[in-house]
């Protein structure tokens, strides 16, 4: 028998705002000393009362604007009660019943449609560190903002479920609300998966896996657990509802806690901040600060960057703002030194922090068009556009102090090419060439290169030489 997977996916983005949710401190903890970032608002201390972030609310309209979702005027948060050492209030400030963020939908560069259900702020939880027989808490998570987007299960290979978290990650940093930064948690992805019998009418018994923080875990974790229920449902067994935990290292999901379909969360109206009524003017005006997303920079420079190459670039926000002030004509060479030579290099991550301006860029590629550069010396000038020691200088200036610009002058070029041409030891070359050997002009082309210390025009040297030979 066959059987159909469908799987639905939810994921937790911080916000890069500068403070937390309720409290005026620090957000950004990486990096930081374990319970650094803290207030007597995380530690949830008697008597204190959380204060809500008005730049969480602008954050989240951004977001759901990314994801082509309702903005709802009217929402409100909800307790969410359980104990958990890294929650010491007991419970979680979410909003379970009137989220910010209502329905839409996620394209993937394949066309498909993924609908978001909703998605919600919350207040992150802390975080446990487990070691054999005791296990420490770090409460700098504590109550960072988090939207919560809750897919329809509209995903059925785990291929789609790696491009639906990819482009999600795009979105959200895009739409510059997240740090996107993935080993740091700043996402996360929980995953359900079921199977059915093809043609059936009915979801199969699911299975979450918690915690995920890569597109490859994501597709690893569907890929396992559909051939893991499959293998089950084939035995005439059951699958069992349940949270279950991912390990890279294995490639496997264990079980961790079974899920009954009941949630006792005791949800209650948050007595202590007040309902979020927001006018549509200001939800337009927060709308109208998005930049330009991934599939308004797919549509410009469809046809002009190659499918793959521009993919690749679309990882980095950075370098498509960047791109998208070069002139068309030369977006080929630019995107190709961003793609071939930047995101080669160790130091890649730093240097996107402190970008060329467009005129430095520009001017490279006009100097590597008119054979003022080389390929290779146009690299090289492109790398010295990030040294420190070069600011200030402009692309020509840097050029001419490497000493990489071509001669281009053929009166020049000639001159050294008879030169070359009068030496004895090349007097052989010339008659082999002569004689039908081609492969001879690399040779003939190198002295000429040696003689001009490597500045003469290589495909002009040999155009010249070809005509001095015939």
């Amino acid at each position: 028998m066959k059987y159909y997977p469908t799987i639905g996916i939810e994921c937790h983005v911080q916000l890069s705002t500068k403070t937390k949710l309720f409290s005026e401190v620090d957000n950004d903890a990486r990096g930081k000393e374990p319970n650094s970032c803290v207030s007597p608002v995380c530690y949830a201390l008697p008597g204190m009362l959380p204060r809500l972030n008005g730049e969480a609310i602008k954050f989240a309209i951004r977001a759901g604007k990314a994801m082509n979702c309702e903005i709802n005027a009217s929402s409100r948060f909800d307790r969410k009660h359980y104990f958990y050492p890294d929650s010491p209030k007991g419970y979680q400030i979410t909003q379970f019943y009137h989220p910010i963020i209502g329905a839409g939908y996620v394209e993937l560069p394949s066309g498909t449609k993924i609908r978001i259900e909703h998605a919600h702020l919350e207040g992150d939880a802390g975080k446990l560190t487990h070691f054999d027989n005791y296990s420490l808490v770090d409460l700098n998570r504590v109550d960072t903002p988090l939207i919560e987007i809750v897919s329809m299960p509209d995903i059925h290979s785990a291929k789609d479920a790696h491009d639906y978290c990819k482009e999600l990650w795009r979105l959200m940093r895009f739409a510059k609300v997240t740090y996107g930064d993935l080993y740091n948690g700043n996402m996360r992805f929980d995953v359900n998966v079921s199977i059915a019998p093809e043609g059936s009418d009915k979801l199969g018994t699911r299975a979450e896996v918690k915690n995920l923080n890569s597109f490859r875990s994501v597709e690893r974790a569907v890929e396992y657990e559909i051939a893991r229920q499959t293998k089950i449902l084939e035995a005439g067994e059951k699958v069992v509802q349940e949270t279950r935990g991912w390990s890279d290292a294995t490639g496997k999901t264990t079980g961790q806690r079974s899920k009954e379909e009941a949630k006792d969360y005791r949800y209650m109206p948050e007595p202590d901040i007040p309902p979020i009524n927001l006018s549509r003017q200001f939800i337009n005006d927060e709308a109208a600060k998005l930049p330009m997303m991934p599939s308004d920079y797919r549509e410009k420079f469809n046809g002009k960057i190659p499918t793959d190459i521009l993919e690749i670039l679309l990882d980095y926000p950075e370098l498509m703002e960047k791109l998208n002030g070069i002139d068309e004509k030369h977006i080929t060479i630019i995107s190709n030194l961003f793609t071939s030579v930047l995101l080669a290099e160790e130091k890649s991550a730093e240097y996107l922090n402190d970008l060329p301006d467009v005129k430095k860029l520009s001017d490279l590629a006009e100097m590597n068009e008119k054979k003022e550069l080389s390929s290779t010396a146009t690299k090289e000038v492109f790398l010295r556009l990030f040294d420190p020691q070069m600011k200030g200088r402009d692309t020509k200036a840097i050029a001419k102090e490497l000493g990489l610009i071509q001669e281009n002058d053929l009166g020049a070029l000639e001159a050294i090419v008879d030169a070359v041409l009068a030496k004895p030891e090349t007097k052989k070359a010339q008659d082999d060439f002569r004689n039908g050997e081609e492969k001879v002009i690399g040779f003939l082309v190198g002295q000429v290169m040696k003689e001009s210390k490597g500045k003469a025009n290589p495909s002009a040297v040999q155009q010249i030489l070809r005509d001095k030979l015939k």
